[in-house]
């Protein structure tokens, strides 16, 4: 029986093939011709996206913060459908940014595809328009803090809108090929199976 390790499964591989290709490929005098390693998994998590999810995760409790005292200064000056458009904006977006994050550090590091699409949706139907509302808006009283911890938000979201489409379109294209492949392996054994019973 496996013991459980607390590494996620892609640094898992990742630490397999540098090590294999560190040991099984180095040459030495008495080792004759190197044997060519070829790693049973790729590894497709990207590396961009899970840097932004690192900072964005202790960027968000600043924002969080910034955004909360904001919104007391200037909450009784606002009208009132305004102040109840800005205070339902700053929960959907606060609530949505954990279960969003939480997403992408599943769905990027386990190449998971469904939690990686989660997340992206979640970023460009959610977080991406209530963000621009907050930035665009020229009734809600925008203050220069404000403003600032809002555009830094707008370019976490942005880059990783861009890469978690890009992982998403590498993760779909492998796992359609190892589709192709098991089904063509599949295919195979049932052919040979078929023929040995008809010798």
């Amino acid at each position: 029986m496996a013991a459980h390790t607390p590494l996620p499964p892609s640094l898992r591989w990742g630490l397999a093939a540098f090590s294999s290709s560190l040991f099984i490929n180095s040459k030495t005098q008495d080792s004759g011709a190197a044997h060519t390693y070829h790693p049973a998994h790729e590894v497709l998590a990207s590396l961009p996206l899970q840097m932004m999810l690192y900072f964005n995760i202790y960027y968000f409790p600043v924002w969080c913060l910034a955004e909360g005292m904001m919104l007391q200064l200037k909450y009784h000056l606002l009208p009132q459908h305004y102040q109840f458009l800005l205070v339902t904006a700053f929960l959907i977006l606060s609530l949505a940014e954990g279960s969003r994050l939480y997403l992408g550090y599943v769905g990027n590091l386990q190449e998971k595809v469904p939690e990686l699409s989660g997340f992206l949706l979640l970023s460009l139907l959610i977080q991406l328009p209530l963000l621009l509302f907050l930035l665009t808006d020229s009734h809600i009283i925008r203050l220069p803090l404000e403003m600032a911890v809002h555009s830094i938000f707008l370019a976490f979201l942005v880059t990783e809108i861009v890469a978690s489409f890009l992982a998403l379109k590498t993760m779909t294209k492998q796992l359609a090929a190892q589709f192709y492949l098991q089904q063509f392996k599949e295919g195979s054994r049932g052919r040979l199976g078929q023929g040995g019973t008809g010798s």
